[in-house]
This record gives C-alpha cells, structure tokens and sequence, in this order.
C-alpha cells in the first residue's frame, strides 16, 4: 500500500513547482465558479500506473471533484482507451493537468516496461527486481509502478539492508573482512548480500557466509560457472546490462534474481493526455 501523507506532500511540492504564484493564463481566462468534464484518453498501448495519484492531484485542488477511472493500476490499455472522465471546476482540471500527467506517464512508463521484461521470462522461476536507480523524491512512485508491471522491489534505500558492493569491499580491505563487520553490527534478521565480478570473489563471498551473492556484468558462461559454485546455498542475483533482448539468457543460468536498473532510470514515458469537454 502507498503511504498516502507521503503522495500528498510529494503533489503538493509538484504542484508548488508548478505555479509558485498560481496559474496566470487560467486565473485570468477562466471564471473561478465554471464547471467542466474531461477526458484522460492513452494515446498508445501500455500497462497503467498511478490512475488513484493522478485523481488525488484534482481532489487536492477541488475537494468536490468526480474522478471516474475507468481502469485500475495493473491494468493493460489499448491505444484510444478513456482511462478516466474527470467533473470539477475547469480551474482545478486545468491546473492539475500537468502534475497529473506527468505522474501518470512515468508511472505507465516503468509499469509497461517491467511488465514487457517480464513476460519474457514468466515461465521461468526466476523474478525481475529494480534498483535505487530513480528519480530523487519519487522512489516510492517509481517502485510502485514496477510492482504493478509484474516486477519485484530491491531494497528501498540504503537502510534497509546491507549490500556491500566493490568501494565497500575496497575500503574494508576485502569481502571477508566487510562482511565479518557488517554480521558483528546487524540485527540477526538483516540479510548480507555481496556484489562479485570473478569466480574468486564469488567464492570468497560464499566462504564468508554472504545470504545473497551478486553477478556483477558477468558473461553468461561465466554466470552459469558462478551457479554452480554457489549450489543453491545462497541467493543468486545477477546485474548489469540486462535487457529485454538477453534477460532470458540470464535466467536460464539459474539465478534466482534479475536486477535492472533501466526499469526506472531511463524510462519512456507513456503517451497519455487530457482532453476537456
């Protein structure tokens, strides 16, 4: 479930952004008591997220507005589809437009994407995760929407649990030394996970006792040498330019994660706009 003070502060900040001294063209063009209807049409195909953010943009600005989605999050949507009819005062329905908007097609973006990589791979038992990789202030947005294209969520932020990676390792002074300091601190119920680029330093990660051991840009032959050295006795994730044309290459190694930062950090939008009636 989304924490919804947390989307409320971030339409709010958006909004603020948008018109720090309000809407000049619409405040002046516009009588303050019109009413009017509009329309959020898809303008391609796609995987919708964010529908319920994108309604809480008009309530904000118009506490009796009617938003009637007509699809939920997760949902598929084909080109010329109405997502939603919209009924409130034509100031608010203006003003919100471009918030709404912009949070509804990245959101359908990274939800078309993921599910689009997933499909690839859905037989296969294996699950495709994000990384920390998204826009500052909008994680909470960006991994919502990859939960509803099918994906899974990595961890959060950098509190949630302990992945030590090859600055990490560097600065440590090694993968058994990090990762006997990082067990003598942590609760028992936080996991390790190591980030390896050789079969030496998956070895290494392996003797130490790491919970999860990362495929950092490893070839696929070597990937397969790494599952097998590792035997099912930690949790495999592989990582580093996995797309959509090799992903399925990389899950047959046997890995039992996909991590894949492309999800958020370079995502297309999804074509979608708002049509006044």
């Amino acid at each position: 479930m989304l924490n919804q003070l947390l989307i409320d502060e971030i339409i709010k900040k958006a909004l603020n952004e948008d018109m720090p001294f309000g809407d000049i063209t619409t405040d002046n063009l516009i009588d303050e008591q019109s009413i009017s209807r509009a329309q959020i049409i898809a303008k391609e195909k796609g995987v919708i997220a964010g529908i319920d953010i994108a309604a809480r943009v008009f309530e904000i600005l118009d506490d009796k507005v009617v938003f009637k989605k007509h699809v939920s999050d997760g949902w598929k949507v084909s080109k010329g589809d109405i997502i939603a009819e919209i009924q409130g005062k034509t100031r608010a329905l203006l003003k919100g437009e471009r918030t709404a908007l912009n949070i509804l097609q990245r959101l359908s973006g990274i939800a078309t994407k993921t599910n689009e990589i997933c499909e690839v791979v859905k037989d296969l038992p294996v699950s495709v995760a994000d990384t920390r990789k998204t826009v500052p202030g909008l994680r909470i947005l960006d991994k919502y929407a990859v939960k509803m294209g099918g994906g899974s969520n990595h961890r959060y932020s950098l509190s949630d649990g302990v992945l030590i990676k090859d600055n990490h390792i560097a600065a440590a002074g090694g993968i058994k030394k990090a990762v006997e300091l990082a067990r003598k601190s942590i609760p028992h119920t936080i996991k390790i996970e190591v980030e390896t680029e050789t079969l030496e330093q998956v070895k290494e990660a392996l003797e130490a006792g790491a919970d999860i051991i990362m495929l950092d840009n490893m070839s696929i032959e070597i990937m397969k040498k790494a599952v097998a050295i590792i035997n099912k006795r930690a949790v495999i994730e592989a990582s580093g330019n996995i797309t959509k044309d090799n992903i399925r290459e990389v899950a047959l190694t046997g890995v039992d994660i996909v991590s894949i930062g492309a999800l958020t950090h370079s995502v297309k939008a999804m074509d979608i706009s708002m049509k006044l009636k």
